[in-house]
């Protein structure tokens, strides 16, 4: 079985060390595996919330999709895309908000720190509270639902959001899903082997701490003088070091093989000098990330190649969420009134709000086509693609006024046609039930 997994990175920064080992790494090493779908994107519109400098989102967006494809993402393996690009998403998004409770987002840990701050600084509570840091959750959910993915590779500051995600999905399904489910429930997938970087001083490598180590940013020159300055005890060359204390140590580890793991601890321990002790650590770095360098500065200096690459992701995501949206539309009722056929019930008939067969039309990657759907719901038959809304409808109309036919397609299969043409293959035992469906429908509008 294939497992779906989803997973983005905010665009409102530059790409660090900690970044790469921690999240960029392990997605494109699982993008790899051969029962994995992948979809990887850029949150761009999640930058906004936290963001308010255009130059840099944008800077961001170029720097976050080169880093990305120079450390080996293969856009012909994944579906590689930025968020902004879909304009399905913000659409589910509004769907989403309509049936998610403000009571959900009122626990939600990131507008809860905010009212705490507030709070605590005698501020109003909601003081610099944005709707987009208010209904976050919201948009997550968002892109995870509108591909359906089966995991969400996490930290454990974001399981809430999944949970969440969950929340809003059942949901969703409850109240407009009718026997069958339009999303399935996200699973949170936690990498406990992937070790949070420590930065410079110690603490997990965060821009907020100012203690980062540069991916590629300022090439090898700036690698090097990061990694120099990281923090080391006082202890002096020839002196054992205490290798499972030290952070330079945690660093090592997470390039190095188990095997120069453990030559390293070793010269830890029998006294190597935390000079050389930094410069291996620098060549271990450089010997991952120095072909990958080479590759961001190219990509870096040919911005429309990106772009190419990011609208080509943008087509293949889009083919999975226009079916998707076009089917949640419909379940809402914001469909097309050009190809609706109503399925009105006539007081007279004794039937006074009886669900009746229906048509029911949207519009995929092949064109205009419509289900016809008995009055439990079954579709009886898919039709063909329509090159237009107006053909669609003047075959529905046609089906109901009887001009029908059927000839032998395959063993069990007909083809059903109209003047001659085909308009659909159907199941052979399903023919008495479309007609008496049909018959049914013209019966009830008369």
């Amino acid at each position: 079985m294939t497992t779906r997994v989803l997973t983005g990175i905010t665009t409102s920064g530059t790409p660090h060390l900690g970044n790469y080992a921690g999240a960029i790494r392990p997605s494109i090493q699982a993008s790899q595996l051969p029962d994995v779908d992948a979809f990887y994107f850029m949150a761009d519109y999640h930058a906004l919330i936290k963001c308010d400098d255009p130059q840099r989102v944008a800077r961001s967006r170029l720097e976050i999709a080169a880093t990305w494809l120079a450390a080996g993402l293969d856009p012909e393996k994944v579906t590689f895309y930025r968020q902004s690009d879909i304009p399905e998403i913000p659409e589910l998004c509004w769907m989403l908000n309509c049936v998610t409770g403000k009571g959900l987002m009122n626990r939600a840990h990131a507008y809860k720190a905010a009212v705490d701050q507030n709070t605590a600084k005698g501020a109003e509570p909601d003081d610099g509270v944005s709707m987009g840091l208010f209904s976050y959750p919201v948009l997550m959910a968002a892109d995870i639902l509108m591909f359906n993915a089966h995991k969400v590779p996490v930290g454990r500051d974001q399981i809430q959001h999944l949970e969440m995600a969950r929340d809003i999905a059942q949901r969703f399904n409850h109240l407009y899903g009718q026997g069958s489910d339009f999303f399935v429930l996200p699973e949170v997938q936690i990498a406990e082997e992937v070790a949070t970087l420590p930065g410079l001083d110690g603490r997990k490598m965060s821009k907020s701490y100012d203690n980062t180590i540069p991916l590629f940013e300022g090439g090898a020159k700036a690698t090097r003088a990061a990694v120099m300055r990281i923090v080391t005890d006082s202890r002096q060359p020839g002196e054992p070091k205490d290798a499972e204390g030290s952070h330079l140590f945690t660093l090592y580890r997470a390039f190095a093989t188990p095997e120069e793991s453990a030559a390293f601890r070793q010269a830890l321990e029998d006294g190597l000098g935390w000079g050389d002790a930094k410069n291996q650590l620098f060549e271990r770095i450089e010997q991952e990330l120095g072909a990958m360098r080479e590759r961001y500065a190219e990509l870096i200096a040919d911005p429309a190649r990106i772009e190419d690459i990011l609208q080509a992701g943008a087509e293949k995501a889009r083919r999975s969420a226009t079916p998707l949206m076009q089917r949640l539309r419909e379940a809402v009722g914001i469909r097309s009134l050009s190809l609706q056929v109503s399925a009105k019930t006539p007081a007279s008939s004794g039937k006074a709000s009886g669900k009746t067969a229906r048509f029911v039309s949207f519009r995929d990657e092949s064109g205009f086509r419509f289900r016809f759907l008995a009055a439990d719901g079954q579709q009886l038959f898919l039709s063909n693609a329509f090159g237009n809304p107006r053909e669609g409808g003047d075959a529905q109309k046609r089906l109901l006024a009887g001009v029908v036919d059927v000839r032998p397609e395959g063993q069990d299969t007909l083809q059903l046609l109209l003047d001659g043409q085909p308009i659909a293959v159907i199941d052979a035992a399903n023919w008495p039930l479309i007609q008496d469906a049909l018959a049914d429908l013209r019966a009830q509008q008369g």
